[in-house]
This record gives structure tokens, C-alpha cells and sequence, in this order.
């Protein structure tokens, strides 16, 4: 615990410095608590989408190898040259104080393929590949803000630790041994005011 002057002006200093800590608290708690929930919540989000990432995958592995590998397709009508995608849309959002992405959709580069060559279910196959293309870009987002919001809950949390275990005790301490060593000054004070109070009297 750092040493601190036992005067009036230090216990002054060290009262308003108690009373900026206390007051910050609550906000800093209050903060923790929201990222807690958000980082809850975003979790929780994408555990879903990761349920429903592999419900979809179920609904098509049967038949997408035998699709992916059809020597009766040329190069174009592959998955691979199907399905592009040319952007990820997103956009910035701030939750506590943290900017965070958000998912917004992919958009997929428009392809023109032979409808004759192509089997009849192309359109609903790739059309389901989008949204599981989507689900993983989404996951990512969120796993992104999940990881943003654990880096400021973990500096949050340290900050709450820091005034609630070290500064606000250590500045109480400071307080009470400033009180203590002002009360007995005073006291000594009061005690050779008696005794040169005495000694005149007897010289009187």
C-alpha cells in the first residue's frame, strides 16, 4: 500500500478520490453485467444457426457428392462455379461501448447455366447451398462479436476487481489512518494546551 501525507489536504484528496470510485463502480458493474448477457445471447444465437447448419446438411449430404462428382457435368455447371459469392454484407453496430459486425446476407455472383444439362433439382440445390453458405457467414460474424465482447468483459471484469478489491479498501484505509493520526494530534494538542494552561497558573 503506497504512503500517503497525514494531512488534512491528503484526507480532503483521498475522500474525493472515494467518492469518484464508488460512483464509477456501479457503471463499470453495470456494463459487465450487460456484455455478460449480450455475450449470453449471441451464444446462444449461434448455436442455433449451427443446428440448423447441420439440419440442412442433413437434408442434402445424400446427394450432393454424387452431384459434386457427375462426370455428365462440364466444369461450369460444378457447384464450385454455381455458387460464388462476391460480397458479405455487414455493418457495425456498438453494444456497452464495443463496435461489433453485423451480418447482413451474402450476395452470390447471378450464373446462367443450361437448363437441359443440368439435373431439374440444380435450382433447389443451390438455392439451399446459399443459405448454408449464409449460416456460415453468419457464424462467423457471431463468433467475431462473441470474441470482441470477451475481450471487454475480460478488461471490464478487471476493472471492477481493481476498485472493488484494491482502490476502494486501500483509499478507506488511507482515510482511517489519516482520521487516526489527525485525532491524536489533536489530542497532544489539546493535552499541552492543559499543561501550559497549568504551568501559567502556577506561575500566576
Amino acid at each position: 500500500m503506497p504512503t500517503v501525507k497525514l494531512t488534512k489536504n491528503e484526507l480532503k484528496q483521498q475522500k474525493d478520490q472515494l467518492k469518484r470510485f464508488t460512483r464509477y463502480l456501479p457503471t463499470l458493474q453495470l456494463k459487465k453485467q450487460q456484455l455478460q448477457m449480450v455475450i449470453r445471447d449471441v451464444t446462444r444465437k449461434a448455436n442455433e444457426l449451427r443446428i440448423k447448419k447441420e439440419n440442412l446438411y442433413q437434408q442434402i449430404y445424400t446427394w450432393i457428392d454424387v452431384f459434386g462428382e457427375n462426370p455428365l457435368l462440364g466444369k461450369s455447371e460444378k457447384l464450385e462455379a454455381l455458387i460464388i459469392v462476391e460480397e458479405i454484407s455487414r455493418h457495425q453496430s456498438n453494444i456497452a461501448g464495443v463496435n461489433i459486425p453485423v451480418f447482413d446476407g451474402l450476395k452470390f455472383r447471378n450464373i446462367s447455366y443450361d437448363l437441359v444439362k443440368t439435373p431439374l433439382w440444380i435450382d433447389a440445390a443451390s438455392e439451399m447451398l446459399k443459405n448454408m453458405a449464409e449460416l456460415d457467414a453468419e457464424i462467423d460474424i457471431l463468433e467475431r462479436q462473441i470474441e470482441l465482447l470477451g475481450h471487454e468483459l475480460r478488461i471490464t471484469s478487471q476493472r471492477v476487481n481493481l476498485f472493488e478489491k484494491v482502490k476502494i479498501p486501500e483509499t478507506k484505509e488511507h482515510i482511517r489512518k489519516i482520521r487516526i493520526y489527525l485525532g491524536d494530534q489533536q489530542t497532544a494538542a489539546v493535552v499541552r494546551g492543559k499543561i501550559a494552561k497549568i504551568k501559567l497558573d502556577k506561575v500566576s
